[in-house]
């Protein structure tokens, strides 16, 4: 049934969206962002004449086939991510701008679950939040089992992908707020219990803005994701948790010194859990989720770092008794 409902908001998205590129001469992620707005007012924008008055009512009968309130926030989301998948071999994204796999959103809101249990408030701070997709995709996972509403925040300097966040969480309902800035610059948003981000990897070329940074390099640009770390576990209260999507290799560069010393006195490692092969083109390309806590309230370092391989997510065997593992481990280690 949810996948019937997806296909059906999806259709009515994409059909509204090759109308409006036609019609508008943009491109596919505009028009998108132009069907949500006009989902959202519930009536067709009409600019200069343009969509004509024909296409116009075309796409208010469209929409008229659909009702946005008999779906839910993870039924809009599959829907949304449908079309902007389309929109990446449309538009030929940057790479860099294409959204975290919903696999890893799962495993980032499982891991987060066990974490902090159900019962206290949760704020949670996406660093990178591109179009929102894994910060919905987590928000959505733990929702239901919480009696408050879970508050997020969205950092990312990118305004159209801000524009594509902003429209998906506003058809969901979610409780975000976005901010329109480099994630490196001094962040206004309240301190949050969870951080979270798929992290761009790469050097920043700013060097003057990051000396105040301990993970900043010694010589030449700095690496983004470690400065990103840095400034993300700064925004959490004492004891919470950052789980940052990093390259497999972080504590093996030469610039991970820098990294682990910082960490020293702020933040205790309690995971690093590489994700599947066959999720990557290559070794080199391969990604893991690291698991950081704030020091302070109730942290300490667990006894034993949580270390491991996820299975391949269609081996169900393996992945059930690799996360029973994880489940014994927090048991074990975590004070919640």
């Amino acid at each position: 049934m949810a996948q019937a409902e997806t296909e059906t908001l999806f259709q009515v998205l994409d059909q509204s969206v090759t109308i409006l590129m036609q019609q508008l001469s943009v491109s596919y992620i505009d028009a998108l962002i132009e069907t949500g707005d006009n989902l959202l007012s519930q009536s067709v924008h009409v600019e200069n004449g343009k969509p004509s008055q024909q296409q116009a009512d075309e796409l208010q009968a469209l929409y008229q086939t659909i009702e946005l309130q008999q779906f839910d926030a993870e039924t809009i989301r599959r829907a949304v991510q449908l079309a902007l998948l389309k929109a990446i071999h449309n538009d030929r994204v940057d790479p860099n701008h294409q959204m975290t796999p919903d696999s890893i959103g799962l495993l980032t809101a499982y891991l987060i679950a066990k974490l902090v249990g159900a019962k206290s408030d949760l704020s949670i701070l996406d660093m990178a939040v591109g179009t929102g997709n894994l910060l919905t995709t987590v928000i959505n996972q733990l929702q239901p089992d919480r009696q408050n509403v879970i508050h997020g925040y969205g950092v990312d300097n990118d305004d159209n992908q801000l524009a594509i966040a902003a429209m998906s969480m506003e058809l969901q309902h979610s409780a975000v707020e976005l901010f329109h800035q480099d994630a490196l610059d001094p962040l206004v948003m309240p301190k949050t219990t969870v951080v979270i981000g798929d992290l761009p990897v790469g050097y920043y070329p700013l060097d003057e803005r990051v000396q105040h940074f301990q993970t900043k390099a010694t010589n030449g640009h700095s690496y983004v994701h470690h400065l990103m770390i840095e400034q993300a576990m700064s925004q959490l209260v004492p004891g919470g948790w950052g789980v940052f999507l990093v390259p497999t290799n972080i504590f093996q560069s030469q610039e991970s010194q820098g990294l682990v010393q910082w960490m020293g006195s702020s933040a205790y490692l309690q995971g690093l859990l590489n994700l599947p092969k066959n999720l990557f083109l290559d070794e080199k390309s391969r990604k893991s989720i690291v698991v950081l806590q704030k020091r302070g309230a109730n942290a300490k370092q667990a006894g034993k770092v949580l270390l491991g391989d996820f299975p391949s997510f269609e081996d169900q065997r393996a992945f059930q008794a690799f996360t029973a593992q994880i489940d014994a481990w927090v048991g074990q280690n975590i004070n919640r």
